[in-house]
């Protein structure tokens, strides 16, 4: 049967259709990261107060943006479907290296480590899928909702634990966001070597910068949803929405918001550069 999939398998990760799906969900996700970027900054600043008062400086919110466009449902069909399709090619990847398991050993750790990225970033892909598809049928979420839901989730037995382990989680992906940026081991995914040196440095150190200062960013969700779930304070255990409110109260609030928005819009010029030239 292995024999049989494998080809499969290989013919897939080839597909022209399933690399071109793959480079316009990055190009959705990039804007995602820069409409979340722009809220960061109207959280900030205070910018159109009026107009943005109930909206979450997450994905949620970005996609509200998108839905009151005037092409909002296309754009949401659209997001959603490149979405999609990055979800695909991430799960086509996994099986495309990770069918066998090394014997034990520092090759078996990586390669298990590598294989639990591969599902985690698929399954990151097709919540975003899931949401722009809820958006564009009209279906809101916000803070309300994930207040209620991490609310219920601190009732159950043992879910202050469980709460405190996903924002753990949380900070380990923003210190791996962060240590990948530092060390530029980004580089291996987009190829630059047709590029000019000048466009290449750019390119280089825009991503570095989105890298961290985005971990940095997780780190902070992590934090503040792991300080709620100690305190049993569900109200503002809500993701980056409740982290960047927390941040906005703090003396230094805007400041350190416009850094954040800034490596939100880093990360996204990173995405860009990725779809524009891919590896392989």
């Amino acid at each position: 049967m292995a024999e049989e999939v494998a080809p499969a398998v290989r013919r897939a990760a080839h597909s022209p259709a399933l690399r071109h799906t793959a480079r316009a969900g990055l190009l959705g996700y990039a804007l995602i990261h820069l409409l979340v970027a722009w809220l960061a900054l109207q959280l900030a600043w205070g910018l159109g107060r009026a107009r943005t008062a109930g909206r979450s400086a997450d994905s949620a919110g970005a996609l509200d943006v998108l839905a009151e466009s005037p092409l909002g449902d296309g754009l949401l069909w659209v997001l959603a479907a490149s979405l999609a399709g990055l979800c695909l090619w991430q799960a086509v990847e996994v099986l495309r290296h990770h069918r066998g398991v090394p014997p034990p050993g520092p090759r078996r750790r990586e390669a298990l480590g590598q294989l639990g990225k591969t599902v985690g970033t698929a399954l990151l892909y097709g919540f975003l899928a899931v949401s722009a598809v809820r958006a564009a049928l009209g279906v809101r979420s916000g803070r309300r909702a994930e207040e209620e839901t991490v609310r219920g989730v601190l009732g159950w037995p043992g879910g202050q634990v469980l709460v405190v382990a996903v924002a753990l989680v949380v900070v380990g992906i923003g210190a791996y966001h962060v240590r990948k940026g530092w060390r530029s081991d980004f580089l291996g995914e987009i190829e630059l070597s047709t590029v000019s040196p000048a466009l290449r440095a750019l390119t280089h150190r825009t991503a570095q910068a989105g890298f961290v200062l985005k971990g940095v960013a997780l780190v902070l969700v992590g934090a503040v949803v792991g300080w709620a779930a100690v305190t049993v304070d569900a109200d503002s255990a809500t993701g980056l929405d409740g982290a960047l409110r927390t941040v906005a109260t703090s003396p230094v609030g805007p400041a350190a918001l416009t850094v954040v928005a800034t490596g939100l819009a880093a990360f996204a010029g990173y995405l860009l550069a990725r779809a524009r030239h891919p590896v392989g």
